[in-house]
């Protein structure tokens, strides 16, 4: 006698490859719990003592989300998916940091076609190592097969995370003065932001992922998954060890580095990035050249080099350049905050719902 023409597995659901990939992942998250952590890995939900908190003054919690975007789309042609996940965690943690909270936990969701054990593994053991390099403990997830609306070897992965800060030490426009010098930090490349235009490039010159060039200095797919650079830990270490520095954060994402900046401005400011300050790497020259374009024209939409911008104190921008350089985050003085009236044709002025200050890039960027 058959089985039952309907049933789960049938339906193209593999419930026993879910809990081998739970199997294969779990000593991964497993290394990023520390004694707040309850309650394992298998839970339908994940617990973190928050005990400490009693210490504070008043506690604020600040919570990010995001995804990797069609970068995934690279990893998946390539069949490389032990990168993808610090990208996740350096789009979501790397957000919270931004108003100088310390992440606490995160949580994951990966929707897929087919759960392959081994490639499931491969993304969270990644998104594991990003969270245990930015002491954030990954507490849950979720892995969700989807066939019929996605293809077998298709995914895509999203994550939420929380951290907590004092009230009197929260990050932003508010701690902005003029005179403020601007920092930039250097970015790994790409991180996880404008590959559609990547792709449109690429497949408008009919150039594959697994071609190699040697303008790039590789495949050119490998070349493109270079992770996100992860921000949190050697800035929440520039933090505490230098006391007022630092003003305000900005994570150089979608929109580019003036739109991003001046969302953590102030209203009645502006700023001037020198572009010759700093060399954009080479995948962003190659990159617009295939496609027919000048760097200045993708500057809405890729991070050009610059990962994250620190707003500091005037007499603490040699402190702050060289202890992140030092902790491996090459850092530079890219402009100065003035506050007062100004001609702001040509400025970004802030993006994403928020009325904040005038930024734009001025000169030609170094050879």
């Amino acid at each position: 006698m058959t089985g039952p023409s309907n049933s789960y597995a049938q339906a193209g659901v593999d419930t026993a490859a879910g809990d081998l990939a739970v199997e294969l992942m779990k000593s991964a998250v497993t290394r990023t719990h520390g004694p707040e952590v309850l309650g394992g890995v298998g839970g339908f939900a994940g617990l973190f003592d928050v005990s400490f908190l009693t210490g504070f003054s008043r506690p604020l919690l600040a919570t990010s989300t995001d995804g990797v975007g069609t970068k995934v789309a690279i990893a998946q042609a390539l069949d490389k998916h032990d990168t993808i996940g610090q990208d996740l965690v350096g789009m979501v943690v790397d957000d919270i940091v931004v108003v100088g909270a310390k992440p606490l936990f995160m949580t994951d969701y990966i929707a897929c076609g087919k759960v392959v054990p081994e490639r499931i593994a491969a993304i969270v053991g990644g998104i594991a190592a990003a969270c245990a390099a930015t002491g954030t403990a990954l507490v849950g997830g979720e892995t969700a097969e989807h066939p019929g609306l996605l293809g077998p070897d298709d995914y895509d992965v999203a994550g939420a995370a929380v951290g907590a800060v004092e009230a009197d030490a929260v990050l932003g426009p508010e701690r902005v003065e003029h005179g403020d010098v601007v920092v930039a930090i250097a970015s790994s490349g790409l991180h996880s932001n404008g590959f559609s235009l990547v792709r449109h490039i690429l497949s408008t010159r009919g150039i594959g992922y697994g071609d190699t060039s040697a303008e790039l200095g590789g495949v050119v797919g490998e070349v493109l998954l270079e992770p996100t650079r992860l921000y949190t830990a050697p800035l929440l270490r520039v933090i505490d060890d230098l006391p007022g520095a630092v003003h305000a954060l900005s994570h150089i994402t979608g929109g580019g580095i003036a739109a991003n900046l001046a969302r953590v401005l102030p209203r009645g400011s502006w700023v001037e990035l020198d572009r010759s300050t700093w060399s954009p790497q080479p995948v962003f020259r190659v990159l617009a050249e295939l496609g027919g374009i000048s760097l200045a024209d993708t500057e809405g939409t890729w991070n050009l080099g610059v990962g994250m911008i620190a707003v500091v104190a005037q007499g603490a921008a040699s402190s702050v350049t060289h202890a992140l350089t030092a902790a491996g985050l090459p850092a530079w003085v890219a402009g100065r905050v003035t506050v007062g009236e100004h001609e702001l044709s040509g400025f970004e002025q802030g993006a994403k719902g928020v009325d904040g200050g005038a930024v734009r890039l001025v000169g030609d960027f170094a050879g």
